[in-house]
């Protein structure tokens, strides 16, 4: 009995109005049953000992009636009312849930909610980590509300653009994560540098400005034997190597060396004029 009840109290059984009146009358046919319980063991002895004012048959009855009537109508009305509090507390719980797990600007996963979504991922899939281009220029040219602006549109690119099997979050700032799955390799990396592109061919305006938005992105492979943070690690040194390969591009890990080099060569000497060499570009990059 007490485990019964324990289960019908669980929050869970109280999302919907509908299982509230389920829970309301199971606790009424409950309340019925116990009270033929007790009739069934006590009028037949008090009838045997002649206690009874009435005769045994009309006891029964009575019984069964007021079992019905006063122990089903006012069970039934105290489950309804607790299962009414038990309702709001659900949804309150299921709101609060949401908005613990939710960007409040992006309306997009957190940071937590997306550790807890790539901690469960199992089997092939890719990690990307995206960073808009220059974000703080944007916020110090045009401000922070237009900042804000850039922050939702390529939150509902990104939204957009990966289906359900995919999880999409803000990580923080103007960094977002996807892990793409459902797809082979190849497939992936064609839908996140078209999301790339897409968003660098789709200026925004906002506040009577036109800002010209590009990402950069970082990608690693979620395979199996491989820890989570490793795969976080790599794709977060892919999304510097493409900052450091001149933004607006993503970049798997796998590219390696050879990317690095053809790219880096492009800067390396603006960079050595501030006293960074290749060598440390390549320690500071992870390459």
């Amino acid at each position: 009995m007490r485990n019964w009840m324990s289960l019908q109290a669980d929050f869970g059984h109280f999302l919907y109005r509908r299982q509230v009146y389920v829970f309301a009358l199971k606790m009424s046919f409950l309340a019925v049953i116990f009270s033929g319980v007790i009739i069934a063991l006590t009028i037949p002895p008090l009838g045997f000992l002649g206690l009874l004012p009435v005769t045994l048959s009309h006891a029964i009855g009575f019984g069964a009636i007021f079992s019905w009537l006063v122990g089903g109508t006012v069970s039934g009305m105290m489950s309804l009312a607790a299962g009414f509090a038990m309702h709001e507390l659900t949804l309150s719980r299921a709101e609060f849930e949401k908005l613990s797990r939710t960007d409040t600007l992006s309306g997009l996963l957190n940071r937590r909610a997306f550790t807890e979504a790539l901690d469960r991922i199992e089997g092939d899939a890719s990690l990307v980590i995206f960073d808009v281009d220059r974000f703080k220029a944007i916020n110090d040219r045009f401000g922070h509300a237009c900042g804000d602006a850039v922050i939702t549109a390529v939150s509902a690119v990104l939204l957009s653009a990966f289906d359900e099997s995919s999880v999409v979050a803000r990580l923080g700032g103007e960094e977002f994560g996807v892990i793409v799955s459902g797809e082979p390799l190849e497939k992936r990396l064609e839908r996140i540098q078209a999301v790339q592109s897409d968003i660098a061919n789709r200026p925004l305006v906002a506040d009577g400005n036109h800002i010209a938005i590009t990402i950069s992105g970082g990608v690693a492979d979620l395979i199996p034997g491989r820890s989570k943070q490793q795969v976080y690690a790599s794709a977060d040194r892919a999304l510097y190597l493409a900052k450091a390969l001149g933004r607006n591009r993503v970049v798997h890990e796998r590219e390696g060396l050879h990317h690095a080099w053809h790219g880096l060569a492009e800067t390396s000497a603006n960079t050595e004029g501030r006293g960074l060499g290749s060598d440390n570009m390549m320690q500071a990059y992870g390459i």
